[in-house]
């Protein structure tokens, strides 16, 4: 029988110091601190809700980070 794969393990990085940077920066900061995935969205976008490990969330408004949540 195949051994059960082991999920990647995520990064342990706070989300707070996101907002309010700059989007580009963030990108850049949350890559720099091992998230394999960085999707930034327009405020009210319509997303699915499945978590992703290693997937950092942005909502930008005006080029700016405005929330930041994980998965």
């Amino acid at each position: 029988m195949a051994p059960i794969p082991t999920p990647p393990a995520e990064p342990q990085d706070s989300t707070e110091p996101y907002v309010g940077l700059e989007a580009r920066s963030a990108e850049r900061r949350a890559r720099e601190h091992g998230w394999s995935t960085v999707r930034s969205l327009p405020p009210g976008t319509i997303i699915t809700m499945e978590y992703r490990v290693g997937r950092l969330n942005f909502e930008v408004s005006h080029g700016r980070v405005t929330r930041c949540w994980k998965g």
